[in-house]
């Protein structure tokens, strides 16, 4: 176990993105870490200059740089906001050499999800669609609701993001999708329905469906919706600001720097247990 009183050294990945800017500044505000390194992709312009001076904030001379490999010296655990081939190799570098990862990347398959799990045989990793603190609570209030309502309702979930999302449905929709056919005992790969067109025929009790909104700068919007003959519950989480995601992934990575080899998710993190 790492010693608490030790500020945990931090590599961003995608550091010069939108994302990477509000983790360098999340890390930096952080207490209990410091940024060490700062990667970008190889020919990007921003590698060379400075961390800070990209994100806003002072980061004690850190530059970009797009060799992870020979940056892990740098750093004690790694944050991953990017894609999932460029995450995949962050995590097998992060293995080789022993490091913590967190990873908020979105749209990996299920075979590089087995990937991930089979890495943290050897090294502590955090894997969450979503960072916030507000949508992990509300995974909870999602598995209590599918609990108490059953199979009486229809349950659809409506996600809303800005136009560059590449992947849709969400990896936070299709986690409160999980959170709910977890809970009442479904397999959510058989009952999930994504983007009904045409003539799909009558609504089945079973199904859970998935509808998806790309537009504009919204941050991220999931509505779950339990319907019933006579009255409707709805449990939504709106985010205005991705520095929720950042100061969770900030809070993740200090975490996780004094954990032993594992997976873990936000839930962990944040202590919500059964």
């Amino acid at each position: 176990m790492a010693d608490k009183s030790v500020k945990a050294r931090v590599a961003i990945n995608g550091a010069a993105g939108r994302m990477g800017k509000a983790l360098i500044r999340a890390v930096v505000e952080h207490e209990q870490l410091a940024l060490g390194t700062a990667i970008e992709r190889a020919g990007s312009e921003a590698v060379g200059k400075d961390a800070g001076e990209i994100a806003g904030v002072e980061a004690a001379g850190v530059e970009l740089t797009d060799n992870a490999r020979t940056a892990t010296g740098d750093f004690d655990v790694a944050i991953d906001f990017t894609r999932p081939e460029a995450t995949l190799a962050l995590v097998e570098i992060c293995r080789e050499q022993g490091k913590a990862v967190v990873i908020g990347t979105t749209g990996l398959s299920a075979e590089q999800k087995e990937t991930v799990a089979a890495s943290a045989g050897g090294i502590p990793i955090v894997l969450a669609p979503n960072m916030s603190v507000g949508v992990n609570l509300t995974l909870k209030l999602l598995e209590t609701a599918a609990r108490v309502l059953g199979d009486s309702v229809d349950i659809e979930i409506v996600e809303a993001h800005h136009r560059h999302k590449v992947d849709a449905p969400s990896g936070t929709a299709l986690a409160m999708g999980e959170a709910v056919a977890g809970a009442l005992g479904r397999d959510l790969q058989k009952v999930a329905v994504s983007g009904r067109d045409g003539h799909t025929g009558e609504r089945t009790r079973g199904e859970i469906g998935f509808s998806a909104i790309r537009a504009g700068d919204i941050v991220g919007e999931h509505t779950v919706m339990f319907a019933a003959e006579g009255e409707r519950v709805e449990i939504s989480h709106k985010a205005s600001d991705r520095a929720i995601f950042s100061r969770g992934a900030a809070r993740a990575a200090a975490w996780v720097s004094r954990q032993e080899a594992g997976l873990y998710s936000m839930a962990d993190v944040l202590g919500l247990g059964e």
